[in-house]
């Protein structure tokens, strides 16, 4: 894994600078590759790339980067991992490439020698972002991986074009003078994150998962439009056409050497290897294909926070005692957690208001201490159906369509009278006495999203809301006008029902720009590879031939996945109810973070800065602090982007109201 940056200067006023722009842009990257930094220019062209190197494969001085192919046409700067190299090295050989070292990325330079960049693409089993310098065509490509594993942002600043892993390097250049975009800032607030192909600044894109760009110097109009080379919607289409027609046994068998051949092909690396390991299904799942594959003990990592109804420590120690790995399980209080907060705007960049990315970065930090890839369960709620919003928004709206409309917002108001807190207390003396599969983990949180649900118009509008944590976001951000996104755009497919359409959405928009974007800036901070077997796409093409009910069977997710894990591990040992990788926030805003956002949220701050409008916030704010209504998402949304604002170097300029 590694940090990579480039600058395509089209006036060619900065050729003897060039070097020290890639230079420069590749120095703040040096967490994502601590092992070793590199340049390349050709100032005759006005190009030139940088790279921070995570060695993993190759150790060697053979695999620095960048890297120009034996050819001599094509130039790289490459972020990732392609799992399928040895295959394809293997046919290169035979087809008479001859290779110097032992890379991925040689491999890949050769396959664009004899196959060409485009073609390259859907031959790839892995998870990339890189820049291509093409000397005999003069033309710049940047292509990202199927479904966005490793990030890249690019842009315009004056005549230079810029390209890099995160924001920090475009900041790096001098002239970068970046724009706070108030539309983004509306999406940050609806999604808790900013979606693809926006990011915070104006003029500054990410690239979309599966596309390549294409940059023509001698192009004028600087018309970027990204090509897709692969599609998960199209993908899913095709595999509906293909539907598997086995057995439930016969399914198993197949996901199972799946799985198994996708966790093997992660787990090659010349440095040590390990995993997280949550005690749930998806984790689960990977940490058993990896210790049969295995002669000796698997580390795994498992975090613990001091507060109910966030540690799995337990269960996932006893996942591991049954599996034989050698686990390490660190139990952190509070204050630990805590101590992340300020790192968070710089580490990811731009604004980022998942909550969950707290004990992200605190697991990587123990792993790095021991590994320097890890395996992740991350992917399977989106693949096989995991989240309760797949399992049960259907059946809600077939149940709540039977009522009025006006008797579904009474029963709506009436479920949110009392507090999560105080239906938390209640539910806690009624399932005493249940198994603990039965039990619901915070359930005064579930009751208050079942009555933001009753009021909507259908299934996909039920989505929206339980995407959306400010619904109405242009209200909130002065003088924007909220984009056109998939959670304004919940028109039913028609190719699809409610669950597969939510589950597909999730996989294109949430795993990407949520899921895969806390991943990685959590652990390529402490210079940590994260691996995501169930993200090879053979498995994602299966999944979608599957019948239905092999992933979402009784209201009960992942269904076909656990009886793959159940072979291994004993169906009482996982299964209970899905915890999540959450952290306390309603109390700690109630607790120690309430001086730190009275600070960020105070009416006379919101006001000078002239973005938000104050008094929607303030009165949530209110609210929650006096214990009337909990809303720590919508909150936490509002103080990282405050937190951001006050730490992230050139973040200050905001652009003007529409």
């Amino acid at each position: 894994m590694c940090g990579i940056a480039g600058v395509l200067d089209v006036d060619g006023s900065a050729t003897e600078t060039l070097v020290a722009i890639a230079g420069s842009m590749a120095t703040t990257l040096s967490h994502r590759g601590p092992d070793a930094m590199g340049t390349w220019a050709d100032p005759s062209a006005g190009v030139a790339f940088g790279h921070t190197r995570l060695a993993i494969i190759d150790l060697s001085p053979a695999g620095r980067q960048p890297m120009v192919s034996s050819c001599g046409r094509y130039v790289i700067t490459f972020n990732g991992e392609i799992y399928n190299f040895p295959a394809l090295r293997s046919e290169l050989t035979s087809a008479g490439h001859q290779f110097r070292g032992r890379s991925d990325t040689e491999v890949l330079l050769a396959a664009f020698t004899r196959w060409g960049i485009r073609d390259t693409l859907p031959k790839l089993n892995g998870m990339f972002a890189f820049g291509v310098w093409d000397r005999d065509r003069r033309l710049l490509h940047l292509a990202r991986d199927r479904f966005g594993e490793k990030p890249l942002y690019y842009g315009w600043t004056g005549d230079r074009f810029l390209f890099a892993s995160e924001l920090k390097a475009l900041r790096a250049v001098d002239g970068f003078r970046p724009e706070i975009d108030r539309e983004a800032v509306a999406l940050l607030l609806r999604y808790r994150y900013i979606p693809s192909p926006w990011s915070i600044y104006r003029g500054v894109s990410k690239l979309p998962p599966a596309t390549m760009l294409t940059i023509d110097p001698a192009d004028r109009a600087r018309n970027l439009e990204p090509e897709t080379y692969w599609s998960p919607r199209e993908a899913a289409t095709r595999s509906l056409a293909d539907p598997f027609l086995g057995t439930p046994a016969d399914a198993a068998d197949l996901l199972d050497v799946l799985l198994r051949d996708a966790v093997g092909l992660r787990m090659q690396a010349d440095v040590p290897v390990g995993a997280f390991l949550s005690g749930g299904i998806d984790s689960s799942a990977i940490v058993s294909q990896m210790q049969a594959l295995s002669a000796d003990p698997v580390r795994t990592f498992t975090i613990g926070l001091d507060h109910s109804g966030f540690d799995e420590t337990e269960q996932a120690a006893a996942i591991a005692r049954h599996l034989g790995t050698e686990h390490i399980n660190v139990h952190l209080t509070g204050r630990d957690a805590l101590e992340v907060i300020p790192r968070l705007p710089v580490l990811y960049d731009e604004p980022f208001c998942d909550s969950s990315q707290i004990p992200t970065v605190l697991v990587s930090t123990v792993a790095r201490r021991h590994v320097t890839v890890a395996l992740s369960g991350d992917g399977g709620d989106e693949i096989f159906g995991g989240y309760n919003r797949h399992a049960w928004t259907a059946g809600v709206w077939r149940r709540a369509r039977r009522m009025p409309l006006p008797a579904r917002r009474a029963l709506a108001t009436g479920l949110r009278r009392p507090s999560p807190a105080s239906w938390d207390r209640f539910f806690r003396t009624a399932q005493a006495a249940l198994p603990r599969r039965a039990r619901v983990r915070r359930p005064g949180e579930k009751i208050h999203k079942l009555a933001a649900l009753l009021p909507a118009s259908g299934p996909m509008d039920m989505y929206r809301i339980l995407m959306s944590h400010w619904n109405d976001p242009s209200a909130v951000v002065l003088g924007a006008k909220e984009p056109r996104s998939v959670l304004t755009d919940t028109e039913p497919d028609r190719l699809l029902d409610a669950t597969a359409a939510m589950m597909l959405t999730d996989a294109e928009n949430y795993l990407p720009d949520d899921i895969l974007t806390k991943v990685d800036r959590a652990s390529m901070s402490v210079g940590l590879e994260v691996r995501v077997p169930f993200l090879d796409h053979r498995i994602f093409e299966l999944a979608w031939r599957l019948p239905a009910d092999f992933k979402i069977r009784d209201g009960t997710g992942k269904w076909l996945l656990r009886n793959v894990l159940h072979r291994t591990v004993p169906s009482t040992l996982v299964g209970g109810p899905k915890t999540g990788f959450g952290v306390p926030l309603t109390t700690w805003l109630r607790g120690p973070l309430r001086d730190w956002a009275d600070d960020l949220l105070s009416r006379p701050r919101l006001v000078a800065q002239a973005l938000l409008d104050p008094d929607p916030i303030c009165a949530l704010w209110q609210e929650h602090r006096s214990g009337e209504r909990d809303h720590p998402y919508a909150l936490w949304d509002v103080l990282m982007l405050q937190a951001w604002l006050d730490e992230c170097p050139g973040a200050s300029t905001v652009g003007s109201a529409a």
